[in-house]
């Protein structure tokens, strides 16, 4: 990898870092050298446009969630297991001094879902992908005799990831000390409601 490429990667991780704190509507060539250090002429020749820096920081949280969630879940047994472990890891990763404002695709959702454009296409097909996940998760531990037969996965993916945008609802905007408490409580409960 050339100087070129760690620098990029360098002001991608920088870049989804402020838009989780600002939000992704807000992050701009402009908002981001200041956060860099580095001129505005400097970042336009790395993304051109604000439409482009703001695509390329999606696409470096998603690959981050690859790496930090999705590789390590599923090196976890399959099953009930692997889907806990996608949920905890996610906690963390939303969690971690990489976004010190919580999870970047919650927030750009909430700005996003009536912006038609480019950006919401891409951020709709990473949402599709993480709800995609979950189900096919929920479909392994059912093969796995871990949950009944009857358990719809695109149900319980969607119970699951509402779970989930409670957690980040409670955590960041109501400040409740519980929120991570409630959360296992609430998962633990679901998931025991679909054991045979």
């Amino acid at each position: 990898m050339g100087k070129g490429a760690e620098t990029k990667d360098t002001i991608l991780a920088r870049a989804v870092d402020l838009a989780s704190r600002i939000g992704l509507q807000a992050l701009s060539i402009g908002r981001l050298s200041e956060e860099v250090g580095m001129s505005k002429s400097g970042l336009f020749a790395h993304f051109g446009s604000k439409e482009a820096l703001q695509m390329e920081t999606l696409r470096a949280a998603a690959d981050s969630l690859l790496d930090n969630v999705a590789r390590p879940a599923f090196a976890e047994p399959r099953g009930e297991p692997r889907l806990r472990a996608l949920l905890q890891r996610w906690l963390q990763w939303s969690r971690s001094k990489r976004m010190k404002g919580g999870c970047v695709f919650v927030h750009a959702s909430a700005e996003f879902d009536d912006q038609p454009g480019a950006v919401r296409d891409l951020l709709l097909e990473q949402q599709q992908g993480w709800m995609n996940l979950l189900a096919d998760s929920v479909r392994r531990a059912i093969a796995e005799g871990h949950l009944r037969a009857d358990v719809e996965p695109a149900q319980l993916a969607f119970e699951l990831n509402a779970l989930i945008l409670g957690y980040h609802y409670a955590d960041r905007m109501l400040r409740d000390p519980q929120a991570e408490h409630r959360l296992w409580h609430a998962v633990d409960q679901l998931l025991a409601s679909c054991h045979h």
